[in-house]
């Protein structure tokens, strides 16, 4: 392999617990932050290589304002080097809100009497699948509350019925999950319906908090989460999303938690987490936090750059909890997916009647509220390339091989050029006319970048396949 993972620190760690709350405190600590540290840390992380804890403490430790400029900009220039100018976007789709758990900060905890529950039949899945489709989505997460109902059966039962929805030219070409944790077997299940990513957020890494904010269900056994991807990785699943929530505990040792599960993952099955979310804690039904550990927007356009430089080549997803002008500023230091045209009450995007939230219909309150189009607008105006790719997943480039790719860069050959064939065909399909024309000129100005840095015949081909969507072809890819 081309990179190096931290060993475990045992000769079989797999599925057994990795966290030391002591050890992270530890290394936040004792580690020293300076002006000549924080540019090698820097240096190393603009090689692509991955960070160790410590070198991540050093940039948490960090409060100098011009060295988190000196961070911020490093995120910046890293993402440009490995991931180019892309987004890509996605929407969640919420197909039931049944819980056991009863968990402090989330609107559908099992003791929230005034939560309104609802599982979508397949009718009402399909119906919002192609609603979903009309708006020009390629690429859905769908989201479970933790319920009996939603077995990996039924998991791969929603995945299949959203593949096979096709409504005039659209269809979802990626499912990812957002569920609870599942047995070996269940994992199997579910990667069998042809799922790509397979999120499970921990939440906070730190015990006691955990145990603090998680009063009932399944979702108590800190454990059991922690170790759930490596049974998804057991059954298969090479293709994980990690996660915290901000707001839960001090954000610089979650960080650390992200990292320590990263070179867990990394150590015992020689890849590491696909994506890393970052979401914060919003206002929710019944919201009861207790302890103040909320994150200010400067700490987190931080933690977003530190976790940038801390894993070069692993994907970012800002979601639409933050606001648009937070967004703006946050996708430059490393984002790589959002989310557009979002809603969370179930159903509602086939009946977009009532457009004013109601928190006891949802999981959480939502702060960008724009439609998907508003949102490729802005990131066309400020040079951002839309795609709605799907190919790595298609192609097998997942796990250890998308690393392969991914770790030195090289992604850029293929994300590029098919991020511009997605974007074209949602010009040519759903874009209103102001939209297309700004798009077109976007993808002309990247098709120039490219031919000053690639193999002409690669671009030549490229702009053929652009000039076939627009004669009516579609899903071309490399």
């Amino acid at each position: 392999m081309i990179f190096t993972p931290e060993k475990c620190r045992v000769p079989d760690q797999r599925m057994k617990p990795f966290i030391d709350p002591d050890e992270i405190w530890d290394i936040i600590n004792t580690t020293k932050s300076d002006h000549e540290s924080v540019l090698a840390v820097i240096a190393k992380s603009l090689s692509k290589q991955r960070l160790t804890l410590k070198e991540t403490a050093i940039l948490i430790n960090s409060t100098d304002p011009e060295l988190i400029e000196e961070i911020k900009e490093g995120a910046r220039e890293l993402k440009k080097r490995v991931y180019g100018n892309r987004i890509v976007l996605f929407a969640p789709l919420y197909v039931g809100n049944k819980c056991t758990n009863n968990c402090k900060y989330c609107g559908f905890r099992a003791s929230n009497k005034e939560a309104v529950r609802k599982t979508l039949s397949d009718e009402e899945l399909i119906h919002e699948v192609e609603a979903l489709e009309d708006n020009g989505q390629k690429r859905l997460i769908l989201v479970y509350g933790e319920h009996p109902e939603y077995s990996a059966d039924y998991i791969a039962h929603t995945v299949r019925t959203v593949y096979s929805v096709k409504k005039g030219p659209g269809e979802i070409r990626r499912v990812n999950i957002n569920a609870a944790p599942l047995e070996i077997e269940g994992f199997r299940k579910v990667k069998e319906s042809g799922i790509g990513t397979y999120q499970i957020f921990q939440e906070t890494y730190h015990p006691e908090a955990y145990k603090n904010y998680h009063l009932g269900g399944q979702k108590r056994n800190f454990e059991y989460r922690l170790t759930a991807l490596d049974r998804a990785q057991e059954a298969g699943i090479d293709d994980v999303g990690v996660g915290v929530l901000f707001g839960l505990y001090d954000w610089r040792y979650e960080v650390l938690g992200l990292i320590r599960h990263t070179n867990h993952l990394e150590a015992c099955y020689h890849v590491g987490p696909h994506t890393i979310s970052f979401p914060r804690i919003q206002n929710a039904s019944k919201l009861d936090l207790g302890s103040d550990y909320t994150v200010s927007d400067e700490e987190f356009a931080r933690l977003v750059a530190i976790l940038r430089l801390a894993v070069p080549y692993t994907g970012m997803i800002l979601t639409a909890r933050e606001n648009p002008a937070l967004r703006h500023e946050v996708i430059q230091f490393g984002v790589s997916q959002i989310d557009g045209g979002t809603k969370l009450e179930l159903g509602s995007y086939a009946d977009s009647v009532n457009e004013e939230q109601d928190l006891n219909k949802e999981q959480f309150q939502i702060n960008d509220n724009r439609s998907l189009n508003e949102i490729i607008e802005e990131l066309l105006e400020n040079e951002y390339l839309p795609s709605f790719c799907t190919a790595c997943y298609r192609l097998g480039r997942t796990g250890e091989h998308f690393m392969e790719f991914s770790v030195p860069g090289f992604i850029k050959r293929f994300c590029s050029p098919n991020a511009m064939l997605t974007l074209a065909e949602y010009l040519e399909d759903y874009a209103p006319q102001k939209t297309k024309k700004k798009g077109w000129e976007v993808i002309e100005k990247n098709l120039e970048d490219l031919e000053k840095k690639t193999d002409p015949k690669h671009v030549n081909d490229l702009r053929l396949r652009l000039l076939r969507i627009q004669s009516g072809e579609r899903d071309l890819y490399f």
